[in-house]
C-alpha cells in the first residue's frame, strides 16, 4: 500500500478500538471500570489474529492477542452471536477480566471480530473484590467457559441470570455486562460501515499490509540489537500460603530475524495464587519488545511474528488446571517483565530502566451483611526506574497496568471509606545519577464493618538498580501502623486504618 494510505488505514482501525472504549466507560457502573479504566479493547481479522487495539491494558491486550485463535475457531459463528468467557484456561487471564467477542459480518461474509475485556470487582468470590488469597481456580469465582452470550442477537436468559445472580449486586454487575455488549455493537457498526467503505478485498489486503509493516519494523528492531543469549533471575516473594522467595528465570537467544524467549527453570507451579497461563506470560514478552520497537509500530499481530515463547507446562508461568492464578495475572506478570529488562539491560545498556515498583499493589475491599454490599478493587501507582537518559517517574501506574487512580470523591462517595492520606512516598526511590521515582502512600478509614484482600509483592525483594543505582525501597502494608503480610486477607472494623506504601524504583548509575 501507499505509505500515507497505510498510516490512515492505520489509524482507521485504531480509532474503532478507541470509540469502543469510549462507549464502555460512559455505559458502565463501576468505578473501576468507569473511572480506572480497567478495560481493553481491539479488533481482530476472520482467523482472530490481532488487528488493532486502543492503548488500554498491556496485560489485557497481549493475552488477547496470543489466545484469540483457538477461541474464534471453537464456535460457528452468525450475525448478532457474541461469545462470553472469562476462563484463564481458555482465552482468559483472571477470572475478573470478563471478555465478549462479537463476529463482524458484511454482505453475509465474515470480515473480522471485534472485542473487549474488563475487569469486574465482583465475579462471585466468597471474599467482596473477587481477589481472594486462593489454593484453587475455583475459589476466585464463577468460572465462565466459552458460551454464546447473545444468539443472533438474542440474549441467552438462562446464562444471564446465571452470570448477574453470582454477584452481590445484581443490577450493578449486569450494568457493566451491558456496557461491555454495548462497546462491541459500537465495534460492529464501525467496522463494518469501513469494511463496506473499502470493500472486503481491500480492507482484507490493508489488514495483511499493516501485518507486514508491523513485522518489518520487528525486524528491523531485532536487527539492532546485539545478537546472543541473555540471562536473568529475579524472585515473587511469596504465594500467600507460606512458600517465599518463588524463582522465575527467563533466557533471551536473539538471532538475526527472531528472538526465543524461554522461562525454563521457573518454579514449577505454587499452591497459591500467583500462577499465570502462558498467555499472560506471552502479554507480559509482548509489552516488553513492542517498548523497544519504534513509536508508529502498529498494534497487530504482525509485530509479534518474530517472537518465539517457550515454558515447561506445569511452571509458575505455564500454569494447568486448577491452579489459582488470580494474583498471576497482575503480580507474576509484572515480575516477567523485570526479569526480560534485567536479562536485555547488557545489550541495550542505553535504553533498558532500572526496575519499576513490580507490583500493582492490588487491594480488594468489600462487605456483606452488616456493612452493606459492596465490593471494590484498585491498583496503586508507585515509581518507575531511573534509566541512562533521565530519572524514573514517581507515583505512575507501571507496565502491565495502564489504569488511573480513582478519585478520592468518587471513592468515598460510592463506599463507606475515608481517604486520610493519599501522597508521594517522598525518598523510596533508589539513589544514583538518575534515581528512581518515588512510591505512593495512600490511607483508607473505614467507617463500616469490611473485609481486604491484600496482593502485593516487592514488600521482601526491593526494586532493583542498574549500571551502580541503588535499589527502591520496598512497599509496606500496614494496618493501624502494625505490618501486614504482602498477601493476605482481614476483617476490618469501623475506624480501623489500612496504610498502603508503594514501592520507588530502581535508581540507574552511580
Amino acid at each position: 500500500m501507499d505509505p500515507v494510505a497505510l498510516s490512515v488505514f492505520s489509524s482507521r482501525v485504531a480509532a474503532v478500538c478507541d470509540e469502543m472504549g469510549a462507549v464502555l466507560r460512559r455505559a458502565a457502573f463501576a468505578p473501576n471500570i468507569r473511572d480506572r479504566l480497567d478495560y481493553s479493547c481491539a479488533l481482530f481479522d476472520t482467523g482472530g489474529a490481532l488487528g488493532a487495539q486502543a492503548a488500554h491494558i498491556p496485560v489485557h491486550l497481549g493475552s488477547m492477542a496470543y489466545a484469540m485463535r483457538d477461541l474464534v475457531a471453537a464456535v460457528d459463528w452468525s450475525p448478532g452471536d457474541m461469545l462470553i468467557v472469562n476462563d484463564p484456561y481458555l482465552g482468559g487471564t483472571h477470572l475478573p477480566d470478563v471478555t465478549l467477542v462479537a463476529p463482524v459480518f458484511v454482505a453475509g461474509k465474515r470480515v473480522g471480530f471485534v472485542a473487549n475485556r474488563a475487569h469486574h470487582a465482583d465475579i462471585g468470590a466468597a471474599t467482596p473484590g473477587s481477589m481472594p488469597v486462593s489454593r484453587r481456580l475455583e475459589e476466585e469465582g464463577r468460572v465462565i467457559p466459552p458460551g454464546l452470550l447473545l444468539r443472533g442477537g438474542r440474549l441467552d436468559q438462562d446464562l444471564w441470570q446465571a452470570l448477574v445472580g453470582a454477584t452481590a449486586r445484581p443490577a450493578l454487575s449486569g450494568g457493566d455486562f451491558q456496557a461491555q455488549i454495548a462497546a462491541n455493537r459500537r465495534g460492529i457498526q464501525r467496522l463494518e460501515a469501513l469494511v463496506e467503505a473499502m470493500g472486503r478485498t481491500a480492507y482484507a489486503e490493508a489488514l495483511a499490509a499493516l501485518n507486514d509493516y508491523g513485522e518489518r519494523l520487528a525486524a528491523a528492531m531485532l536487527a539492532a540489537l546485539p545478537p546472543g543469549r541473555y540471562a536473568f533471575e529475579d524472585w515473587l516473594d511469596d504465594d500467600g500460603l507460606g512458600r517465599q522467595d518463588i524463582p522465575l528465570r527467563v533466557r533471551v537467544d536473539i538471532g538475526a530475524d527472531a528472538v526465543r524467549v524461554d522461562f525454563t527453570g521457573t518454579s514449577p507451579q505454587v499452591e497459591g495464587n500467583v500462577n499465570c497461563p502462558l498467555s499472560v506470560a506471552a502479554a507480559a514478552v509482548y509489552y516488553v519488545f513492542r517498548c523497544l520497537m519504534p513509536d508508529q509500530t502498529p498494534a497487530c499481530a504482525g509485530s509479534f511474528r518474530r517472537i518465539r515463547i517457550e515454558a515447561p507446562p506445569g511452571c509458575l508461568v505455564n500454569a494447568q488446571r486448577p491452579a489459582a492464578v488470580a494474583a498471576g495475572n497482575v503480580e507474576t506478570s509484572s515480575r516477567i517483565v523485570d526479569c526480560l529488562l534485567g536479562a536485555l539491560a547488557p545489550a541495550l545498556p542505553e535504553r533498558i530502566p532500572a526496575a519499576a515498583q513490580g507490583t500493582m499493589n492490588n487491594v480488594a475491599l468489600g462487605a456483606r451483611g452488616e456493612g452493606g454490599d459492596w465490593d471494590y478493587y484498585e491498583t496503586i501507582g508507585g515509581g518507575m526506574g531511573g534509566g541512562a537518559q533521565r530519572p524514573g517517574l514517581s507515583a505512575v501506574q507501571s507496565h502491565m497496568t495502564n489504569t488511573r487512580n480513582t478519585p478520592v470523591e468518587v471513592l468515598e462517595m460510592a463506599h463507606p471509606l475515608r481517604i486520610r492520606r493519599y501522597a508521594l512516598r517522598r525518598g523510596s526511590g533508589g539513589a544514583g545519577r538518575h534515581p528512581g521515582g518515588d512510591g505512593l502512600v495512600r490511607e483508607y478509614e473505614f467507617l463500616a464493618p469490611a473485609q481486604a484482600t491484600l496482593l502485593t509483592e516487592r514488600r521482601r525483594h526491593a526494586p532493583w538498580g542498574l549500571a551502580g543505582g541503588g535499589p527502591g525501597q520496598p512497599g509496606r502494608n500496614l494496618l493501624n501502623g502494625e505490618p501486614l503480610p504482602p498477601k493476605c486477607r482481614i476483617e476490618l472494623a469501623p475506624g480501623d486504618r489500612l496504610c498502603i506504601e508503594t514501592p520507588g524504583g530502581g535508581g540507574w548509575g552511580r
